[in-house]
């Protein structure tokens, strides 16, 4: 199994670890300090060994972070995780709703009499902490960077991973290395910058054709490298990782160094050096500026080019979506038989990652199967574990959020669906949810528009009834990199133009706390739109769906679907049964047959 189902964080160590962190503080001459959940990399998923938050608060959610004062102990949440902390950490940790409550402010309303706050310079940005820094303007209160504290109290804190790097087949990532370097070269050369640092994990798998194993179901190496404007390029990796054959792939103009000498590496640059303030370790500007070294702040350029998938990573996306496609089925088919025999969340989940290794092409699972029955299903990003599994009782919902890791693709997908017959309730919430996908997934819109301008396209029916989510309606995904990838988002913050060959999830929900959850996700990728007769003559974008797998037929009350929806639902079934029928068993297809069923009263669109 790639998943395993232990539970890992331990909140009945959270006061005992206070505590001591507490004391430590005092013999730093601290006030507080901030543990964020990121990594030096700023990932989202992070490698055992840098799991501070949750070594300390219990707290295993993706975005967070924790601030320590001698009073309180706010630990800092999205509207995607304020169910799940209350589960996750002790009384001593106070849940401090974010982003609409600010760091900044929050110390201000803490530290009415000023003080010190640590922080490791290793694992924020410049950005970040620029904003908490004005806000904290006139109030007494400084930010000081310390070596960390958490790290000499964890006395077991994992080694640094070690995963084996692989090479990236230039065939499926359409376009080679030495080209991908010479291109971002071209980049700097135009900006009059000598080099870049660059630190993000899925920017130097997609620069260098490499993938790795440092992090859980994200094949991605942890490292670091200086990419100059001649396209050599300095990579900080620990040489453990490399073998004959990938050394032989970076090359003679990719140069080796071990961690250790990262900060001799930048020692050696010669400015101005463009360096991300929202994705680069603070350490980094702070050793260039120590040197004497021009810093020039922008962004990492890997991210748009990395983002903007070429045709033979969507060949390979759409390839591994049929792939993933037909297990989904396959699963689909056998759940609905066992619904009745007990099923338990732990069950489902294995069975699905049985069903996607049964292909074997499978590389790992995307991300941990989110297997929410009944009210864990209002938990956005559950995590099943031996202590909350539970049984998948009759006219129960049950969301079950997962992908796949190929290595032509990533994939991401979310089906919900009842075990028996929904109350009315549950299928008035769920065609809600189903109507803002299909309006993302039918949209059309003018070039230059951003995700925040189609977002409450997605919610628009759920606003209607007095109902909402919290969370986006879509991320970006990597191409057999991380499944959660940016700038691209469907969110109401984003400002990011999208742009042909951006994928993105398109998943809204519903969840109601202690009841049901609701998620439906399809992955999409932005396509340059063909002229409507009647038309404007402007240029339009829209969306390619790729994800193929019917939506559970029964929590649909069809009469509140417009013509438009039920015709959208019924050639999307049509089209799943003609790529995915022939992939599957014969039981599968004819479960496939009757779960695409056409709705009545809708057309099949050609």
């Amino acid at each position: 199994m790639f998943q395993s189902f232990a539970a890992t964080g331990a909140p009945e160590q959270g006061p005992p670890r206070l505590a001591e962190l507490r004391k430590a503080l005092l013999r730093m001459g601290l006030t507080g300090f901030w543990i964020p959940r990121a990594d030096a990399h700023q990932g989202e998923y992070v490698a055992a060994r840098d799991a501070r938050l949750e070594w300390l608060s219990g707290f295993s959610g993706s975005a967070g972070f924790c601030i320590v004062l001698p009073h309180v102990a706010g630990v800092f949440i999205d509207g995607r995780y304020r169910v799940q902390v209350k589960a996750q950490v002790a009384d001593v940790f106070t849940p401090v709703p974010w982003p609409e409550v600010k760091p900044g402010e929050w110390l201000r309303e803490q530290m009415p009499d000023g003080g010190v706050v640590g922080y490791d310079p290793w694992l924020h940005t410049r950005d970040e902490l620029d904003k908490v820094i004005k806000l904290l303007e006139e109030s007494g209160i400084t930010l000081r960077a310390v070596a960390n504290p958490v790290n000499a109290l964890w006395n077991d804190q994992p080694l640094p991973p070690k995963g084996q790097v692989i090479v990236h087949p230039t065939a499926v990532a359409g376009e080679s290395a030495p080209a991908k370097r010479k291109r971002m070269a071209d980049v700097l050369r135009a900006a009059g910058q000598k080099a870049v640092v660059l630190t993000l994990p899925d920017s130097l798998c997609w620069l260098l054709n490499i993938r790795g194993a440092d992090v859980p179901k994200n094949p991605v190496v942890l490292a670091f490298a200086v990419l100059h404007d001649s396209g050599l390029l300095d990579l900080v990796i620990d040489p453990d990782k490399l073998d004959p054959i990938v050394q032989a792939h970076l090359g003679a103009d990719v140069r080796l160094a071990k961690p250790e000498n990262f900060g001799a590496v930048l020692d050696g640059l010669a400015g101005p050096v463009r360096v991300d303030r929202g994705s680069a370790p603070i350490w980094v500007s702070d050793r260039l500026d120590a040197a004497g070294i021009a810093v020039s702040w922008g962004e990492d350029p890997c991210i748009l080019p990395k983002a903007r998938k070429n045709a033979a990573e969507i060949e390979g996306m759409r390839q591994a979506h049929l792939r993933d496609g037909a297990a989904m089925v396959e699963f689909l088919a056998w759940l609905e038989a066992a619904a009745h025999n007990g099923l338990t969340e732990i069950g489902v989940a294995s069975a699905l990652e049985g069903f996607r290794r049964a292909g074997n092409t499978l590389h790992d699972i995307s991300f941990d199967t989110i297997c929410g029955a009944g009210p864990n299903g209002a938990i956005m990003h559950y995590r099943v574990t031996d202590g909350t599994n539970r049984p998948w009782h009759p006219g129960e919902l049950m969301v079950v959020d997962s992908g796949g890791q190929y290595l032509d693709g990533t994939t991401d997908i979310t089906r919900t669906v009842v075990n028996g017959m929904p109350t009315e309730e549950q299928q008035a919430c769920f065609t809600r949810v189903l109507q803002g996908m299909i309006a993302i997934s039918r949209v059309r819109w003018p070039k230059g528009l951003a995700g925040r301008d189609l977002d409450g396209l997605a919610r628009f029916n759920l606003w209607l009834a007095g109902q909402d989510y919290d969370h986006g309606t879509g991320h970006g995904v990597g191409a057999f990199l991380s499944v959660h990838e940016g700038p691209q988002r469907i969110s109401r913050i984003s400002e990011v133009v999208l742009e042909p060959g951006m994928v993105l999830s398109n998943e809204p929900g519903y969840y109601r706390e202690g009841a049901f959850g609701i998620r439906i996700e399809n992955l999409i990728v932005v396509q340059e739109a063909i002229s409507l007769p009647g038309g404007d003559a402007r240029a339009m974008l829209t969306f390619e769906t790729l994800t193929w797998v019917p939506i559970e037929r029964r929590l649909i009350l069809q009469e509140r679907l417009s013509p438009d929806e039920r015709d959208w639902i019924n050639s999307y079934h049509a089209e799943v049964r003609k790529k995915i029928a022939p992939r599957v068993s014969a039981a599968a297809q004819n479960w496939l047959a009757k779960a695409t069923e056409p709705l009545g009263g809708g057309r099949i669109l050609s």
